[in-house]
């Protein structure tokens, strides 16, 4: 793996050297690709156009985020901005690279969540444009379309990861090729009209899941906390390590995601069907609500408390979107009956 991880500083040298020029672009297609994009950006966008699509949007972010944070408990991938410090090959000839604000997450690197999560969601968003496309014009081609943009996308993401250090390109191809075939997987059936206690189970499942397979590596001596005192001792500015970025943040958004999905499936099963012109106000009104939602400052310590109140907002953010928005909306614009 040396060898690879030296070419990976290589090439991360290299994309930064020769495009220091779209440093702006690069961090905002590494924002696009973070996995809370998929649950604050997308879904609601996917929701308000296509219901079963923006719930598949849900599942897909949840479930590939949790198996991408197993996988890495598996693998111990290295992070670049700390394995060229640590791996002491550069003392004579260090790279010109520099760190970012989105840098220094603590978790380790492979394969890489982004790339996971963005390849995953992004497929069922893909295949139903094309299919949509397929169906309506008959045309191959015009069906490509969304599939090649996908491809695009998804590579501009993963340079990203790249060009900002938290990845090296191995790392980056293994998170898009399993995040694909978790998207096919995915697409074939979507857990929708089910009870709440189906939702509540699978929220407990991933998270004390997830809690007790930790603790069992724990009890075999693998620190699993490794990743996190390296990011501590290389990350170059130290208020770029935010508790959000942990990986127990990343298991707390996905089992508060399942839980607040079945919770606003059971508040209101089928949701209200708005008009086109309805469903723009939703996205504008549901799009300031969850940036407020995001944007709220949460205590961190004790850790207990905030990964409590973290999991909280999540579980909050598909009611917003499915329930309270619409049906504040639907009681301004409904037309009241005629008597």
């Amino acid at each position: 793996m040396e060898n690879i991880h030296r070419q990976g500083v290589w090439v991360a040298e290299a994309l930064q050297l020769r495009t220091r020029s779209l440093e702006d672009f690069w961090l905002v297609a590494s924002h696009m690709g973070d996995p809370k994009a998929a649950v604050l950006l997308v879904f609601p966008v996917v929701f308000y156009i296509h219901r079963r699509t923006g719930i598949a949007v849900l599942w897909a972010a949840a479930l590939s985020e949790w198996l991408n944070l197993v996988l890495k408990w598996f693998l111990f991938g290295e992070r670049p901005y700390w394995w060229i410090g640590e791996s002491g090959l550069f003392s004579k000839n260090p790279p010109k690279v520099q760190q970012f604000l989105s840098t220094c997450e603590t978790g380790p690197g492979s394969p890489s969540g982004h790339a996971m999560v963005t390849s995953a969601v992004w497929w069922l968003i893909v295949s139903s444009l094309a299919s949509f496309f397929h169906t309506r014009t008959g045309s191959k081609m015009l069906a490509a379309v969304p599939y090649l943009l996908y491809a695009v996308f998804l590579g501009c993401v993963g340079l990203s990861r790249i060009f900002i250090l938290a990845h090296f390109p191995h790392q980056v191809i293994a998170g898009l090729l399993t995040g694909v075939l978790l998207g096919i997987s995915l697409n074939r059936t979507v857990p929708e009209c089910r009870p709440l206690l189906f939702f509540f189970c699978c929220s407990v499942t991933l998270l004390f899941g997830a809690l007790v397979l930790h603790g069992a590596l724990q009890m075999t001596g693998i620190d699993l906390s490794w990743s996190i005192s390296l990011a501590k001792r290389w990350c170059s500015h130290s208020e770029w390590i935010r508790l959000d970025t942990a990986p127990f943040s990343s298991l707390n958004r996905d089992a508060g995601v399942l839980l607040g999905l079945g919770l606003a499936q059971y508040w209101k099963p089928g949701g209200w069907a708005l008009p086109w012109v309805p469903r723009t106000l939703c996205l504008a009104l549901s799009s300031m609500s969850l940036h407020y939602i995001n944007s709220f400052p949460l205590p961190t310590v004790p850790p207990l408390l905030f990964y409590s109140l973290f999991f909280l907002k999540y579980t909050i953010v598909p009611q917003v979107v499915m329930v309270l928005v619409p049906g504040f909306v639907h009681l301004l614009t409904a037309k009241p009956k005629s008597e």
